[in-house]
């Protein structure tokens, strides 16, 4: 459940300038470029999002040719924001839970979910809806918050930009509580290799597999700071 936590107002403030604060967010320089990447073309492809938050790549997709796009998150700020980001475009955001997720066959033809699904404790029955409304050929692409991160509860983390992380407790899978945005959120972790045999068991086919590493060009020519986000791998 995330809609507590996005919810506070200081946190969807802090989220916001988090997530769209240019060279200084890793979403920007690192795991948007992979997602990129592996994505593909997406025109005219019905599209679906798995915990969209303010649906800044809704509009990318949709921009890029996608013939529609639904939103799905649990945050009642996310949703309103998703909302005025693409009012008037072929789309529909709705205010669910994730592991409500579910379709009839054939709806959609991409899935995606942005570094939602590891605030979700039953994974496999997400990946398994995912597939059940997948067109044939279709695709599930989702970056999550890299498992050498969700293994550290935080607590000693610095206020200064970090260059490393505390890799604690890796092999104890399930919720870790930890300082985030000005607030207390709750990931679950687990390994790689459980998301893998996540993935292999709701049937599909591994066809790839990024640790999303941070891209130069995007760095507009501060060295220094992708000289740190070499350092660890965040997605």
């Amino acid at each position: 459940m995330t809609d507590s936590f996005y919810d506070d107002p200081s946190v969807f403030a802090a989220y916001e300038r988090h997530r769209h604060s240019g060279v200084s967010s890793p979403n920007h320089v690192m795991e948007e470029p992979a997602l990129w990447q592996h994505l593909g073309s997406v025109a005219g492809q019905r599209v679906a999002d798995l915990g969209c938050g303010d649906a800044s790549i809704g509009l990318a997709l949709l921009d890029a040719g996608c013939a529609s796009y639904y939103g799905v998150d649990a945050s009642a700020a996310m949703v309103a924001a998703a909302g005025s980001t693409l009012r008037g475009r072929a789309a529909e955001i709705e205010h669910a839970e994730i592991e409500d997720f579910s379709f009839p066959p054939a709806s959609f033809d991409l899935i995606i979910s942005r570094l939602a699904l590891h605030y979700v404790a039953d994974v496999e029955s997400v990946l398994r809806a995912c597939g059940e409304c997948l067109a044939p050929g279709g695709h599930l692409v989702f970056t999550v918050v890299h498992p050498v991160i969700t293994s550290h509860d935080g607590r000693d983390d610095p206020g200064a930009a970090r260059t490393s992380w505390l890799v604690d407790d890796y092999f104890s899978r399930g919720p870790r509580h930890r300082p985030w945005l000005g607030g207390t959120v709750t990931w679950q972790h687990r390994t790689i290799e459980d998301y893998v045999a996540a993935v292999v068991r709701a049937g599909f086919a591994l066809e790839a597999l990024s640790e999303c590493p941070p891209q130069r060009s995007l760095f507009e020519g501060d060295a220094g700071e992708f000289a740190r986000r070499l350092r660890t791998p965040l997605f």
